[in-house]
């Protein structure tokens, strides 16, 4: 993290392992579906951990690790503040709860998965979880914007209409924008 000259560095909390644990378990309970969007709101917004670009830093770190991104990004930001303690009490309150009401839901839909309500219910609960996630994407992709305006968000941009709007497969769009970027990426430095 830089900081310019004449500006006071910003104060970052240090959690204990018991606060890393319930706020992961908080994380877990509320974004069931995707926890991404609360995982930001809790240690970026609420608890004030990480700054917003250091969030998207550990995040995009994540990302290059093999599994699912929020599950990495807790082992990360846990071993971030505490180790591999931290690590490993980060991913116990993001996979613990989840894997008590999967339980639970699974029996549940064997006994009365034929209910018409129970799709209704289903849908509802989908169009909320992409509603988080579009939220979220918005609010990491806004310091790109806000801090300048240069290469970054225009790379962004033309993923997003690649991949979104045209439909053209992943890999070819990150096979085509990647080396564009890190060419931009190494004349600016």
């Amino acid at each position: 993290m830089s900081v310019s000259p004449g500006a006071a560095a910003p104060l970052i909390n240090r959690p204990l392992l018991s606060e890393l644990f319930s706020a992961f378990v908080i994380v877990s309970i509320s974004g069931f579906g995707g926890a991404l969007p609360w995982a930001r709101r809790m240690i970026v917004e609420q608890r004030r951990w990480m700054t917003a670009e250091e969030f998207n830093e550990a995040f995009a770190l994540s990302q290059f690790l093999p599994g699912p991104n929020v599950v990495n990004f807790s082992v990360v930001f846990g071993s971030r503040f505490g180790g591999a303690a931290g690590a490993a009490v980060a991913l116990a309150g993001l996979m613990g709860p989840p894997l008590v009401i999967v339980t639970v839901l699974a029996f549940l839909y064997a006994r009365f998965g034929d209910l018409e309500i129970l799709s209704r219910i289903l849908a509802g609960i989908t169009a909320a979880a992409t509603g988080l996630l579009i939220a979220v994407v918005a609010k990491m992709a806004a310091p790109l914007f806000h801090k300048r305006w240069d290469w970054a968000p225009l790379i962004a941009i033309a993923a997003f209409i690649g991949v979104a709007i045209m439909q053209w497969p992943l890999p070819w769009v990150f096979a085509a924008l990647a080396p564009v970027s890190i060419a931009l990426a190494w004349v600016k430095r």
